[in-house]
């Protein structure tokens, strides 16, 4: 199914009845990773899971949104379907759309249980080496910038960035890299003690995307919250161990 929200179509699918539970996908990816779960919550809750703009079947949007524009995409979405009560789920991007969203005290709609998987949202430290490869990647694209070299070298400053690029910075369409760009440099961190949800963190133990030291931050700094730690799993430890994780989300959720 479609929905436009303020001129942005929105893919969207839909299943079961009861309090409305939403999925929200990680970055790369889209909703189809969650058909299981999907399954499994529609035994008593109405279950949505979208694809993010720039996503899936949704198109990206008109302009380089940050992680404002896609909270605010969220509960237009939840809005525009009438959802007064809704519990999120999201793992990695979605899951820091989540902490974006959830930090706002929204009164409507009220937000119920967060459950956040291998989510994404802590900055990194850098360290010397990867603070002094950033600095001489900056010099170069100033250098790469000025019209006489650009001219010269039309190519150079996209091969700097192919170069200095993360896998889903080189994967990614030019508008969506600069959505990338801006999603990475904001850090969440201070918003944690400001979610009031009772939250359920879910990590992969060997998750070096966002490492299992992010989620014990977030156990520490979210007043309401429990880490489970699935072994042997890396970031998308929902597929890795999904039947593990089924029967975590099936316990938090109260499905027999």
């Amino acid at each position: 199914m479609t929905i436009e929200i303020q001129g942005q179509s929105i893919f969207y699918t839909q299943a079961g009845e009861g309090e409305a539970v939403l999925l929200l996908h990680g970055w790369g990816t889209d909703q189809s990773l969650f058909a299981p779960l999907i399954q499994l919550l529609a035994k008593r809750c109405r279950v949505l899971a979208l694809d993010f703009p720039g996503f899936g079947q949704s198109p990206e949007p008109s302009f380089a949104w940050s992680l404002e524009e896609y909270a605010d995409c969220v509960l237009r979405f939840l809005q525009a379907l009438g959802i007064e009560r809704c519990s999120l789920l999201g793992h990695s991007f979605g899951g820091r759309v989540i902490l974006k969203l959830a930090a706002r005290r929204l009164p409507s709609p009220k937000l119920q249980k967060l459950i956040l998987v291998g989510a994404a949202g802590i900055k990194p430290e850098q360290s010397k080496k990867a603070s002094l490869r950033q600095k001489r990647y900056q010099m170069g694209k100033r250098l790469l910038t000025l019209p006489p070299v650009r001219a010269l070298f039309p190519e150079a400053l996209e091969a700097l960035r192919r170069r200095h690029g993360s896998a889903d910075y080189r994967a990614a369409s030019p508008l969506m890299r600069q959505v990338l760009v801006k999603t990475v440099n904001e850090d969440l961190a201070p918003l944690l003690p400001l979610i009031q949800p009772p939250t359920l963190l879910i990590w992969g133990r060997n998750d070096t995307a966002t490492p299992l030291a992010d989620g014990r931050r977030m156990e520490r700094d979210i007043p309401d919250a429990g880490l489970v730690i699935l072994e042997n799993a890396g970031h998308y430890a929902f597929l890795e161990r999904q039947a593990q994780f089924l029967r975590v989300i099936a316990s938090f959720m109260q499905i027999d």
